[in-house]
């Protein structure tokens, strides 16, 4: 079982909803839709999708949204909300390392660093899944703060941060073969509540990245800070990769 499996559930739940504003997944919603030229009708996966802040905006855009999670808090969240707005998005609770769609999609976005949860060849096993769910030519948009080139920069060892009324001390080691950052978190609640949490983001470089892809079926690989608009440099503190599913050629 990946230990980042049960990660995201109790407290961590809802500190990592206030760690991420509203307004971003409107923005990047809007971003998806104009970049990837989505209509009112598109397919879209959502992998990994948690509490579904992309899956919703997007099928408020009238996008039709497979949302897929291990977390059963979140997928019950996702489809209450999709029934109380008459959105056409499905949320589907699973283990992602066991799911495989059957429905032909026009992009899959993985969002939230969620691909580097899993080491390479998990992470591979994934990619290959998605590409097997998407059209000819059509894409996938990954989203991260796990590349080997903003890690390393960023790193610390030790860190603590206030979220609404928890403290959260976190405690960082970085580890070679395969290179991952191992996190463990405590989270000391207003009452006293003590929960500790433990978790591991798998770190892949540039280069890495791009030949996982390329293994799983991808091309024309691109790594942005504003897709479309900046690519990725040294210092940019997250990474947008989009690739895609390579063409059948002509027979």
């Amino acid at each position: 079982m990946n230990i980042n499996n049960s990660y995201f559930d109790g407290a961590y739940k809802e500190i990592w909803r206030n760690l991420l504003p509203p307004e971003l997944a409107v923005k990047e919603a809007e971003l998806i839709v104009n970049y990837f030229q989505l209509a009112p009708g598109s397919k879209v996966l959502d992998l990994m999708c948690g509490y579904g802040r992309h899956a919703l905006e997007l099928g408020r855009k009238g996008i039709t949204v497979t949302a897929v999670d291990n977390l059963a808090d979140y997928i019950d969240e996702v489809n209450r909300i999709a029934g109380e707005e008459k959105l056409p998005v499905t949320g589907i609770c699973t283990d992602v390392l066991g799911y495989k769609g059957t429905e032909i999609v026009d992009l899959a976005i993985c969002m939230g660093n969620s691909l580097n949860f899993f080491e390479e060849k998990d992470a591979l096993s994934i990619l290959k899944r998605v590409a097997d769910q998407l059209k000819s030519g059509s894409h996938l948009l990954i989203n991260t703060w796990s590349l080997a080139e903003i890690a390393i920069r960023s790193f610390a060892q030790r860190s603590w941060s206030q979220i609404g009324d928890k403290k959260i001390l976190s405690e960082n080691n970085y580890k070679f073969n395969p290179a991952r950052i191992v996190n463990e978190t405590t989270i000391i609640s207003a009452d006293g509540t003590i929960e500790n949490k433990s978790g591991v983001d798998y770190i892949f470089t540039v280069d890495e990245m791009t030949r996982l892809l390329d293994t799983a079926g991808f091309t024309g690989v691109k790594f942005y800070h504003v897709p479309g608009k900046k690519e990725f440099q040294l210092g940019d503190p997250r990474a947008y990769i989009v690739a895609q599913k390579a063409k059948k050629a002509d027979t």
